[in-house]
């Protein structure tokens, strides 16, 4: 890495999780419940069959997204939960986190009548279909291919290179949602109800660009010594 990790398997978890709330959410996704007292990193990555190594990485990206990953610093670090950990991220965006937000944003589009409504609804659905459109393409395409490699095949109808060049951007659709959310809406709909839903947009948005950078900077790069290693 470009910089010391702020957090190492020495650290207590509590404190890292209360120093950067955002990080409660990717204990399930690793399979890690809550109640693990003073317990440090590693203690509680071992207790849950968790590689350290691969927990820190992917908490310092979350905590810091301008952190630089190299490929030595994958060296050393047991791959075979990034699967598991990247479809399980999935599973709580598509099933969790989407249908809160829907749940109230249905509410705010049947008030914001035809005009503001339709506009919310067509953003709204367009965001969420181009991130189920890349989740579907991760797990059919480049997720089998990943393990074909590791099992010692030699697939040749796909490199990791053309998923790093199909990593979709999203953010204007998003932009111009939040725009009609906080800016164009009349003041009097459901203003507190905004607020949360914002808010929560915002902290989805957030998390998923931090997925996509444990994508870039340890996915495609493992990938790649894969393909390197090929005969």
């Amino acid at each position: 890495m470009n910089r010391q990790p702020f957090y190492s398997e020495k650290s207590k978890l509590y404190e890292m999780i209360a120093d950067n709330p955002k990080l409660l959410p990717l204990l399930p996704r690793f399979g890690i419940q809550l109640g693990f007292g003073d317990r440090s990193v590693a203690e509680v990555c071992h207790a849950n069959g968790v590689d350290t190594k691969l927990f820190l990485l992917i908490c310092n990206i979350y905590i810091d997204p301008e952190v630089a990953i190299h490929t030595k610093d994958l060296e050393s670090v047991d791959m075979d939960g990034l699967l598991p950990y990247l479809l399980a991220s999935h599973r709580f965006y598509l099933d969790e986190r989407f249908p809160h937000i829907e749940q109230h944003l249905c509410h705010i589009i049947a008030a914001g009548g035809k005009k503001y409504g339709n506009m919310l609804r067509h953003f709204y659905t367009e965001y969420k279909q181009e991130v189920e459109k890349h989740f579907d393409y991760e797990e059919k395409v480049v997720f089998p291919y990943i393990e074909a490699l590791r099992k010692g095949l030699t697939p040749t109808d796909f490199s990791i290179n053309q998923f790093r060049v199909n990593h979709s951007n999203i953010e204007d659709t998003l932009e111009d949602m939040m725009n009609i959310l906080i800016k164009y809406l009349p003041g009097d709909i459901l203003p507190k109800e905004r607020i949360e839903i914002s808010t929560d947009i915002i902290e989805l948005s957030a998390d998923l660009i931090s997925h996509s950078l444990v994508e870039d900077q340890i996915l495609i790069p493992f990938v790649e010594t894969l393909e390197n290693a090929k005969p």
